[in-house]
């Protein structure tokens, strides 16, 4: 692609590609608002983005300041995209390509989320707005056009297909659901076309637990009762959004000894899923006897026909997101032109107010009328003026030739003779 881009834009982070569960972990902003409230001032606008399997930061603003906000908050090990290179990114983020799970419908509203929280924090700026809004609506139109997302998996229902693969069945088996959030809510939605006996869910809030419950026909538990409800269960999938563990080692280890088989002394296995970030199983729950641990990184490997058909899928879209980019950067370069086009019609303003007065003053009547005629003349007769000159100016900066427009408008504000590039 030949054309360049005059605003600045950069994404900075982590994501499943290239990090680990604890990589992610260590990289993730605990207090997203201290963040964005650190880092408002160094950038025109900035959004971060936060999920079970990636940090980034997107940013109106140099590349610069963002790798050394990174640096100074601690973080040093990260990829960084600037330019265009940044832009396919979005758009291929929002339409699911660059996800663990291709397709996942889920990043549309996680790009959507994260931009409100920016926009609260007063640090969305209409550059950035632009970006998020233009990835989420081609994301969605990439659904639209393609498969990419057909029999969609989230990572939600990845956790449910590897507890399928583990048991080789679900069917009459009792599975617990540690947290109701929107993760909680995906799991529980795979879990109810099951034939279990039972679905159990807990949530630290026990009436969001019950309102889950509800829709799928399981049961509420408190946190509080964990423990008895996971030496039932022969799965748990815990995906709370709880800033530290909620399930420790030692309640684990007293959960096995009442799993142990009467005669053989060994635990009845448990299936624990761990897809919260961070993680929600506390460190060393592995190397207990009969616990069978899995995290977001044993998801990488599940269900690989769907995701080799998906992959194909992707590329047919990607000839979509290459003609969206395009416009992407029009789009952009446009606006990067209004600083430009402002110079140029305060110009044109104060010589329209200028000779504006200088005709009432002529004319010699206080009339409020005549005022009004003259000062209306005026106005449609400037914008009338200026509407080719601003179009072409505009035209110039979507083409890749931002130079010309300033040097355009310079010509015209200082009185110089104009030479009119041939664009046939």
């Amino acid at each position: 692609m030949n054309q360049a881009l005059f605003t600045p834009i950069a994404i900075a982070g982590l994501s499943h590609h290239t990090a680990t569960v604890n990589m992610l972990e260590a990289f993730r902003f605990p207090d997203e608002a201290a963040f964005l409230r650190k880092a408002k001032d160094r950038f025109r606008g900035i959004l971060l983005l936060q999920t079970c399997n990636r940090i980034e930061i997107l940013v109106h603003g140099e590349a610069t300041s963002l790798v050394s906000l990174l640096q100074e908050e601690g973080r040093t090990d990260f990829s960084i995209l600037t330019g265009i290179d940044a832009l396919r990114h979005l758009l291929e983020l929002a339409a699911g390509m660059d996800s663990m799970i291709i397709g996942e419908d889920q990043i549309i509203g996680q790009l959507k989320t994260a931009l409100d929280f920016a926009r609260e924090r007063g640090c969305a700026n209409p550059v950035l707005e632009l970006c998020v809004n233009k990835a989420v609506h081609t994301g969605i139109e990439v659904r639209k056009q393609t498969q990419i997302n057909r029999g969609a998996v989230s990572i939600g229902s990845a956790a449910v297909l590897l507890a399928e693969e583990q048991l080789g069945s679900l069917e009459g088996k009792r599975i617990l659901v540690v947290g109701s959030g929107e993760m909680g809510m995906l799991v529980a939605q795979a879990l109810a076309a099951k034939q279990l006996t039972a679905i159990y869910v807990a949530n630290r809030t026990y009436g969001r637990a019950e309102v889950l419950a509800k829709k799928i026909g399981g049961k509420a538990v408190r946190l509080d009762d964990l423990p008895r409800y996971m030496l039932l269960s022969d799965v748990v999938i815990s995906c709370t959004s709880a800033p530290h563990p909620v399930i420790h080692c030692d309640d684990l280890k007293e959960i096995m000894r009442g799993r142990c088989w009467p005669l053989e002394g060994h635990p009845r296995p448990l299936i624990l899923i761990d897809i919260a970030q961070p993680r929600d199983v506390e460190e060393g729950a592995d190397a207990i006897d009969g616990v069978h641990l899995f995290t977001i990184d044993s998801l990488r490997q599940i269900n690989e026909n769907t995701m080799n058909s998906r992959k194909s899928e992707a590329a047919k879209a990607r000839a979509y997101l290459d003609a969206e980019l395009a416009h992407f950067i029009r789009l952009l370069n446009g606006k990067a032109a209004d600083d430009t086009l402002a110079i140029l019609h305060t110009w044109a303003e104060s010589i329209r107010t200028r000779e504006r007065d200088r005709a009432i003053s002529r004319i010699g009547t206080g009339d409020e009328r005549t005022r009004e005629i003259v000062d209306d003349l005026t106005r449609v007769l400037a914008n009338k003026i200026l509407s080719d000159v601003t179009f072409s100016i505009r035209l110039c900066a979507e083409e890749g030739d931002l130079d010309y427009a300033e040097s355009l408008v310079a010509a015209i504000t200082r009185g110089e003779r104009l030479c009119f590039r041939n664009n046939e």
